[in-house]
């Protein structure tokens, strides 16, 4: 494994070309750069910021086996790499002076790639992100079903999707949002759908990406914490999954803390099954 089998460009639609079908092969694994991806095919760089974004992929024997991409922000997100491949890339990316925040990827790809990033760059790497992603396997509505019913949300909800998103990344530590971040958020082109009692009052939320390459991702699903307990989520949950299932989408998806049993056992109960652990890591 050569670093040269890196090939890296900021030319998106060459780089679409080459490494599409790659991506597309495997849509549930590689459910984060498809979307972001694609988001930055339909919108271009602004979405993320003002610097060109760097695509990288491995190519060899003409033949793609693996990809990147750093944005604005400088973070890098990889798909799955052995050991040595992750070596190779740390020695290309450091061979180029080219700055790095931080990694994510699976949990086994983002150590090596940090401890690689260590040797070649002398950054220390902080872990601070863990995740589970699931996978719908047979979708299986809870029993006994919560009062109500789903309804896509419309600018008439506007002001109480804000709020209840920046309830929601404040528990996730994230930054918060107003309305004039909100359209270069990583939520402005999700689909929402709010569960609602039969009087018409909302009490749980999902979002779902657009399907790319067959894949529909649910993100986020929040509900306030004086609901909690009561099934609503789950039931919003079914409600944007049977959505994606109508809409043609051959493999759902969501992320989990999985250090939070309570929505580990909720989405095992209603079909998803864990595929792969992922990690984040910050570099100095």
């Amino acid at each position: 494994m050569r670093p040269d089998d890196w090939h890296l460009t900021d030319d998106i639609d060459d780089f679409l070309v080459r490494a599409g079908d790659f991506l597309r092969s495997r849509p549930a694994l590689h459910n984060t750069p498809l979307t972001t991806i694609e988001k930055l095919r339909t919108r271009g760089a602004a979405a993320f910021g003002s610097e060109a974004t760097v695509f990288g992929r491995l190519e060899s024997g003409g033949e793609v086996h693996a990809v990147c991409y750093r944005l604005a922000t400088h973070r890098l997100t990889l798909t799955p790499l052995s050991p040595e491949q992750a070596d190779a890339l740390a020695v290309r990316l450091a061979g180029l002076n080219l700055r790095l925040s931080g990694v994510t990827a699976d949990q086994d790809t983002a150590a090596a790639f940090a401890e690689a990033w260590q040797r070649h760059a002398g950054a220390a790497a902080e872990h601070n992100w863990r995740g589970l992603l699931y996978r719908l396997g047979t979708l299986t509505p809870p029993e006994p079903r919560p009062q109500g019913r789903g309804r896509l949300v419309d600018a008439r909800d506007q002001e109480h999707l804000l709020r209840w998103v920046n309830e929601f990344v404040a528990e996730v530590g994230e930054a918060p949002l107003d309305a004039a971040s909100w359209a270069g958020s990583r939520f402005a082109d999700k689909r929402f759908t709010f569960w609602e009692t039969p009087d018409g009052t909302p009490v749980s939320m999902a979002g779902s990406t657009s399907m790319v390459g067959g894949m529909i991702r649910v993100d986020p699903v929040y509900t306030p914490a004086r609901l909690r307990g009561r099934g609503y989520a789950g039931a919003v949950t079914v409600a944007v999954t049977r959505a994606a299932l109508t809409a043609g989408a051959t493999d759902v998806v969501l992320f989990t803390n999985p250090a939070n049993p309570t929505s580990n056992a909720l989405y095992q109960r209603i079909g998803y099954v864990p595929l792969a652990d992922f990690a984040g890591y910050a570099f100095s």
